[in-house]
C-alpha cells in the first residue's frame, strides 16, 4: 500500500531499512516518511519490529542496511545531530527513584548540553507544560505511573527537539491517566513531529491523523485513519431502532428496508414495547443512512436511533497482521 503524501521536506525519512539479528531479519526493508507537525501512529503486533525501528531511529542500535534521516540529518553519517533533534520516551523510561523531579531534569539538561544559563527557566517551562507542578517537591519514586510518564515526557522535551519518538506512552496507565497523557500528546503535536509506537488502535484513533502498520518486519499499510478505515470495510452495518405505526408489522418494515439500493440483508433483532430494532447490512462503500430516513418518513415511522456499527480498523489490522 502506498504511503500518505508528505508535504515539504519530511522530518523523518526512512528508506529500505533492514535489521538482522544473526540469521533473523527483524526489519525487511521498511520505507516511510513523516512530515512536519504530523502525529503518526506506528502499529503492529508484538514482535512486528516496532521497537527495533524506534531504537534505530533514536540511535540505540544500528541498522544492518538502508538509510534514515531526522530533520535532514543522515542517521549513519551524522548520528550525533540526529540524537540532538530527537526526544525519546521508551516504554519503560529509565529514571532514578531517589532523585527529585527538578534534580532529575537538571541532570538531563546537563547530559543534553542545555546551556547552563537557561536550564532553570527551561526546567520550569517543561514542568508547567507537562503538568508536573502539583508533584514538584516529590522524588520520582513517590510518583504514580501516570506522573512518571509525565517526567518521561519532560526529559524527552527538555532540549527542545523538533521530533518526538514515543514508545507505548500510555502502557500501564489507568483510564484517567490515559486520557490526560493523550491530551498532552495532542497538545505537543502543535509544535513537534511525533511518531507514536503502539498496538492500541483506540489510541491511534484518539491521537493520530495517520498510521503506519507493520507486520513480520514489513510495512503493510500507510495512510490516514479515514483511508485505512475505508480499506478495512468489507461491509457496513446500520442499527435501526424505530417505533412503527399501528398496524405495521415488523416483517413489512424489514421488507421495505431490504428494498433500499445497496442493502444486502436486513435482520430483525428484537421487538419490545412497540419498538423494533433492525440490523441493515450494506456493501462496504454504501452510506444508506439517508435512504433509511427516507423509508421511515414515507411510512411515518418514529426513528429512535440510527447508528453505524462497524469496527473497520480492527478488521484491517487483523487481516494484515495475522500470522
Amino acid at each position: 500500500m502506498t504511503g500518505a503524501a508528505v508535504t515539504g521536506r519530511p522530518m523523518i525519512e526512512v528508506a529500505d531499512l533492514r535489521k538482522f539479528y544473526g540469521d533473523f531479519e527483524a526489519l525487511q526493508g521498511i520505507t516511510f516518511s513523516v512530515g512536519k507537525g504530523e502525529i503518526v501512529g506506528f502499529l503492529g503486533p508484538n514482535g512486528a519490529g516496532k521497537t527495533t525501528t524506534m531504537k534505530i531511529l533514536t540511535g540505540y542500535i544500528s541498522a544492518t542496511s538502508g538509510r534514515f534521516a531526522i530533520a535532514g540529518h543522515d542517521g549513519f553519517e551524522n548520528s550525533l545531530e540526529v540524537r540532538r533533534n530527537i526526544g525519546y520516551l521508551p516504554e519503560n523510561a529509565p529514571m532514578y527513584p531517589d532523585m527529585g523531579i527538578v534534580e532529575y531534569l537538571q541532570f538531563i539538561c546537563e547530559i543534553r548540553r542545555v546551556p547552563r544559563a537557561t536550564r532553570r527557566a527551561r526546567v520550569g517551562k517543561i514542568v508547567e507544560m507537562v503538568g508536573l507542578g502539583p508533584m514538584i517537591k516529590k522524588n520520582i519514586g513517590e510518583l504514580s505511573k501516570g506522573y512518571r510518564q509525565r517526567v518521561g515526557l519532560a526529559q524527552a522535551l527538555i532540549h527542545e527537539p523538533p521530533v518526538l519518538v514515543l514508545d507505548e506512552p500510555t502502557s500501564g496507565l489507568d483510564p484517567n491517566q490515559i486520557v490526560e497523557i493523550r491530551k498532552l500528546i495532542r497538545d505537543l503535536g502543535r509544535e513537534h513531529t511525533i511518531i507514536l509506537s503502539t498496538h492500541n488502535l483506540p489510541e491511534v484513533q484518539a491521537i493520530c491523523s495517520r498510521m503506519i502498520i507493520i507486520a513480520r518486519g514489513s510495512k503493510v499499510a500507510d495512510g490516514t485513519v479515514e483511508e485505512l478505515e475505508r480499506q478495512g470495510r468489507e461491509s457496513t452495518r446500520y442499527l435501526v431502532s424505530t417505533r412503527l405505526p399501528d398496524g405495521v408489522e415488523p416483517y413489512r418494515a424489514r421488507s421495505e428496508l431490504n428494498d433500499i439500493a445497496g442493502v444486502t440483508s436486513v435482520t430483525e433483532l428484537s421487538t419490545d414495547g412497540g419498538v423494533s430494532r433492525f440490523a441493515v447490512t450494506t456493501t462496504a462503500d454504501n452510506d444508506v443512512s439517508e435512504a433509511i430516513f427516507g423509508v421511515a418518513a414515507r411510512g411515518a415511522w418514529v426513528v429512535r436511533e440510527l447508528k453505524r456499527d462497524v469496527a473497520d480498523l480492527e478488521k484491517l489490522f487483523h487481516r494484515l497482521t495475522q500470522y
